[in-house]
């Protein structure tokens, strides 16, 4: 174990690696779209889907490679997802259709389902004290973030002066980056902290169906509305394999996931923080884009500088994290941070549409509450697991967050589908139509509060009186009896 943070450079350097290939990668590709659409001819569909591949297959896959992790070993998993990024990069340069690209993308998906859950339970590993441990996914999810708020500005600066597969290669230094520090700063896994269960290969497949499915519905409801049969019935079929998933898991002898444990107080409150703060920032973070560029106007680049609050927050919180978790503790640090993404939202939908003051305060807000809930969720999950199932913890993290994402935005553009008449994408709006957009807005907004409040009520309850089980006996939650 590691006393202090300049211990352990050498794999926060490699863990914060894994953490900046996963928030700059769509976000760095996303400016390339258009040079993309036009050199492989791609259609509006097939652009869709060189980000979407990579997310629905990066959220699908998670739990079963948490659960891979858990058993075959957090380090040597991460080590093989790496190489895989690194390979299917180098592949971008021989890519010459749509088609090639998606599936590229995909693999990328793939590998970012292997290294993601990995990089949050090395990190706890690392350190025995819960303060270290908060400092360190800090710091990660620094760099990350970093990368998240350059990476158009740097992608748009790289298109100038070379092709957009560039974009794509850099993955490769930042996966040999990372491939060095996790080699020579982590130590391999003790076989004492890992499980020998068979994996339940179709709780895998339901649980892949379920999370797939889930992520695919909100995409379809913006994209096709709600007269159409598709969303509907993509939401149908997830809710169904939902249902087989749970009746699966409690059931089988070596389930996927042992329900028991995200049971556990402070897991699922740890959950709950995640999915609140997934739902405001997808669901906002939608209905700003539209409000800056189509309600009020405002050309693209004015639209991101009015991000910045955001932005600046998101990167410059850090150091302040930590002093606010050492002052209040863990708990109460993840109650009180995902009580300001409600107040941000609660904001944003009764005073948003008048004033970008208040606009720039719920951006503030979300922020502030996204860096703390971050860090302290995440290890709240895994400081309520036994040290065996680290791995699928951090994988449900995600996976929560990916999830509500998609639900925020759902709900967001299902609302605007519902309440605003004609083409939103029109250059000219009339009065009317300027009402029914604040009205949408007001709406999903206060609909996006109720459910976040909802969401950390419950924790906040959940966590009354919990404590740490992760020096509980493993073999209780191994299998069902």
């Amino acid at each position: 174990m590691k006393t202090s943070l300049r211990s352990a450079w050498v794999a926060l350097a490699g863990l914060s690696a894994v953490f900046l290939f996963e928030m700059l990668d769509n976000s760095i590709l996303n400016v390339a779209l258009p040079t993309i659409g036009r050199e492989l001819h791609a259609s509006t569909t097939a652009l869709q889907w060189v980000t979407g591949a990579y997310s629905v297959v990066f959220g699908g896959l998670m739990l079963v490679f948490g659960a891979v992790a858990d058993r075959a070993g957090r380090r040597r998993v991460m080590l093989v997802g790496l190489t895989l990024l690194g390979l299917a990069s180098l592949a971008t340069a021989s890519v010459t259709t749509a088609e090639q690209l998606i599936a590229v993308r995909a693999v990328m998906g793939v590998a970012a389902a292997m290294t993601t859950p990995g990089s949050i339970a090395l990190a706890f590993r690392l350190f025995d004290d819960d303060t270290l441990r908060v400092r360190a996914m800090t710091l990660i999810s620094t760099v990350g973030l970093v990368g998240l708020a350059v990476g158009p500005t740097a992608g748009g600066f790289v298109l100038a002066v070379a092709p957009w597969q560039a974009l794509l290669l850099v993955n490769v230094p930042i996966a040999a980056l990372a491939i060095a520090g996790i080699r020579s700063g982590i130590d391999a896994d003790d076989p004492a902290d890992l499980h020998r269960d068979p994996i339940d290969i179709p709780g895998a497949v339901l649980g892949t169906a379920t999370i797939v499915l889930a992520l695919v519905a909100p995409t379809l409801f913006v994209e096709e509305g709600t007269h159409s049969w598709a969303p509907w019935t993509a939401t149908g079929a997830a809710v169904v394999a939902a249902v087989l998933f749970v009746v699966r898991e409690r059931s089988a002898r070596h389930p996927l996931l042992d329900l028991r444990l995200v049971a556990r107080p402070l897991v699922s409150a740890g959950l709950a923080y995640k999915a609140a703060t997934g739902l405001a920032v997808a669901g906002m973070g939608y209905l700003v884009t539209l409000q800056f560029q189509l309600d009020w106007g405002w050309p693209p680049a004015l639209a991101a500088a009015g991000m910045l609050p955001q932005v600046v927050v998101l990167v410059f919180a850090g150091p302040f994290v930590n002093r606010f978790v050492e002052r209040v503790g863990l708990d109460r640090a993840a109650w009180l941070s995902s009580a300001a993404v409600v107040a941000g939202l609660a904001v944003y939908a009764l005073l948003g549409r008048f004033n970008y003051v208040w606009v720039a305060l719920s951006l503030s807000l979300v922020a502030a509450a996204i860096r703390v809930v971050g860090a302290v969720a995440g290890v709240n999950v895994l400081r309520g697991l036994p040290k065996n199932r680290t791995s699928i913890g951090a994988a449900l993290v995600d996976t929560a967050s990916e999830v509500t994402s998609g639900a925020g935005i759902a709900i967001a553009g299902t609302m605007l589908a519902a309440l605003f008449t004609g083409s939103i994408a029109t250059t000219t709006w009339t009065t009317h139509q300027h009402t029914e957009f604040h009205q949408a807005v007001t709406l999903a907004g206060l609909l996006l509060t109720v459910l976040a409040a909802a969401l950390v009520t419950w924790a906040m309850l959940r966590t009354r009186n919990a404590t740490p089980t992760t020096t509980e006996p493993t073999e209780a939650v191994t299998s069902h009896a």
